[in-house]
C-alpha cells in the first residue's frame, strides 16, 4: 500500500515524465514505498535474448488524463493531510478513521493498478503520480507514528527508538532508490533492467502494509496486544528493504563491471 507503499508488477513510469521521486526509460523505473503503478507500458528488455521483433507492441497510453485509477491515486494524495489531522485526535473516532484511511489507502494502491491494466485506463500522468502518492502516505505514517513512540511493549518498557530505527531505514532506502533509478535511467537498458523491481520488493511492501497498518490500530486500546506484532513486521520490513537494496546494487556493479 502506505504502501505501496505499500513493489508493483509491470507498470512503469514512461520515458517522458521526470521527477525527484522517478524516472524512467524503457519502461522500468517503478515505485517502490507501494510500487503497484498504474501504468501498463511493458518492458522490452525483460526477456533475456528475446529478439524484440517478436515481442507484441506496448498496450496504448490512455489519451485522458483523469481516467478512474488516476483518480483513485488523486485520493491517496488528498488522504494524507487528513490522515494527519485524524491522527492528532485524541479519542476513539480519530483512532478509527486514521487506521480507517491507510487501510482503504492500501486497497486503492492495488485497485488503481489493476485497474489500469484490466481496463487499459493506464496514462502518463497516473503511471507518474502512483509512486508518489504511496511514498507519501508511508512515509507520512512512519513520521506519524515517530512523533508518538509507542511504549506499550511490556517486555522492553517504554523504548521511544523503537519505530525511529526501521522508520530511518525504510525511508533511507526510498529516498536512495529513487535516486539510483534516476541515475539508472540516464545511463543504458542494461541499467534500467539491473534495478527492476522483484519478487523481494513485493514481500518488502507487503510487510509494510501490514505492520502499518497494526501499528496505527494497536493506539486504540482495545488491539494494544497487537503492538508487539505490528513492531515485529516493521523490522521485517526494514530488513527487507536494506535486503532489497543490496541485491539492486549487486546488480548494478555486475552490469558496470562488465563494461
Amino acid at each position: 500500500a502506505l504502501g505501496s507503499g505499500f513493489e508493483g508488477g509491470v507498470a512503469h513510469s514512461p520515458p517522458l515524465l521526470r521527477c525527484f521521486f522517478c524516472r524512467s526509460s524503457n519502461s522500468t523505473d517503478q515505485a517502490d514505498m507501494g510500487e503497484e503503478e498504474d501504468s501498463v507500458t511493458v518492458d522490452h528488455n525483460s526477456c533475456d535474448g528475446a529478439d524484440s521483433s517478436t515481442l507484441p507492441p506496448p498496450p496504448q497510453l490512455s489519451s485522458k488524463v483523469l481516467t478512474l485509477p488516476t483518480v483513485l491515486t488523486l485520493g491517496r494524495v488528498a488522504a494524507v493531510p487528513i490522515l494527519v489531522a485524524t491522527f492528532y485526535v485524541d479519542c476513539w473516532w480519530g483512532r478509527t478513521a486514521t487506521t480507517s484511511l491507510f487501510i482503504a489507502a492500501a486497497i486503492t494502491d492495488w485497485l488503481d493498478g489493476y485497474l489500469a491494466r484490466k481496463l487499459r485506463l493506464g496514462s502518463a500522468f497516473g503511471a507518474f503520480l502512483d509512486p508518489v502518492a504511496d511514498k507519501l502516505m508511508v512515509a507520512a505514517t512512519l513520521i506519524l507514528l515517530c512523533t508518538k513512540p509507542m511504549d506499550a511493549v511490556v517486555v522492553l518498557g517504554p523504548v521511544p527508538w523503537l519505530v525511529t530505527v526501521p522508520s530511518i531505514a525504510i525511508i533511507g532506502r526510498e529516498i536512495t532508490m529513487s535516486a539510483v533509478r534516476e541515475w539508472a535511467a540516464s545511463q543504458n537498458g542494461k541499467l534500467s533492467k539491473a534495478v527492476a523491481v522483484n519478487s523481494l520488493g513485493k514481500w518488502k511492501t507487503a510487510t509494510q502494509m501490514i505492520a502499518l497498518t497494526i501499528l496505527l490500530a494497536s493506539r486504540d486500546s482495545s488491539f494494544e496486544r497487537l503492538l508487539p506484532s505490528g513492531i515485529g513486521l516493521l523490522y521485517v520490513s526494514a530488513g527487507l528493504s536494506i535486503w532489497s537494496l543490496v541485491v539492486y546494487m549487486r546488480q548494478i556493479m555486475r552490469v558496470l563491471l562488465k563494461k
